[in-house]
């Protein structure tokens, strides 16, 4: 199971922390990662983390502002964001995957949280 947290309304140029907490699985045999989606739209990988901390970067837009990590030891992942843009505005989920690497591509992580809201508006 994952809960997603740390969502909520910010100005452009703004920053969250977004914190994901994992249940019922053990952290340290997983790939873990974010992506969000729009209602009605694609869902858009943005980072991955595998066990041994590489990041595989799925989005070039989010590139330099926001910044995978993992707690393994207290089964938590967290998704720093910087420098926040009125596109950013979606609903981020916490994904996973049984896996000691991060797949190519976002789909390839098979499960994923309910998501929390970021809304960045001035």
């Amino acid at each position: 199971q994952l809960v997603e947290s740390g969502g909520g309304f910010v100005q452009p140029e703004g920053s969250l922390r977004l914190s994901c907490a994992a249940s019922e699985f053990t952290l340290p045999k997983y790939a873990m990662g974010w992506f969000r989606q729009v209602p009605g739209k694609a869902r858009e990988g943005l980072l991955c983390m595998d066990s041994s901390g590489a990041t595989t970067n799925y989005a070039y837009s989010v590139k330099g502002r926001f910044t995978i990590s993992r707690d393994d030891a207290n089964s938590m992942l967290y998704l720093q964001m910087n420098n926040l843009t009125p596109e950013d505005t979606s609903i981020y989920h916490c994904t996973g995957a049984p896996s000691v690497r991060c797949p190519t591509s976002v789909y390839g992580l098979s499960f994923w949280g309910g998501g929390t809201l970021v809304s960045v508006s001035s």
